[in-house]
């Protein structure tokens, strides 16, 4: 295997680790941001506060997403044993 071929695989194992993980730290960031400004405009200063809403929503997209990631978590694992076969050969 070649370097380029190193490099191609590493940059499309990044591409798809930022896809599959992308929603759920921007749901997580957006929940953050809002229950932040809440507590700053009501004076609120309570850090269990932002664990519940975030667990919720971080469940909730997780439970959405979860067939994309995994039908691409498992193409992405097909090509790279397809390509250690080969590899091997």
């Amino acid at each position: 295997m070649q370097y380029a071929q190193f490099i191609a695989v590493g940059r499309e194992m990044i591409q798809i680790v930022l896809w599959t993980i992308g929603p759920t730290l921007a749901a997580s960031l957006l929940v953050g941001v809002l229950i932040g400004i809440f507590q700053a405009a009501t004076s609120i200063n309570e850090a269990t506060l932002t664990f519940v809403p975030k667990l919720i929503v971080i469940t909730g997209v997780l439970a959405l997403s979860a067939p994309f990631m995994i039908s691409t978590l498992t193409g992405f694992f097909q090509t790279i044993f397809s390509e250690i076969a080969r590899v091997n050969r």
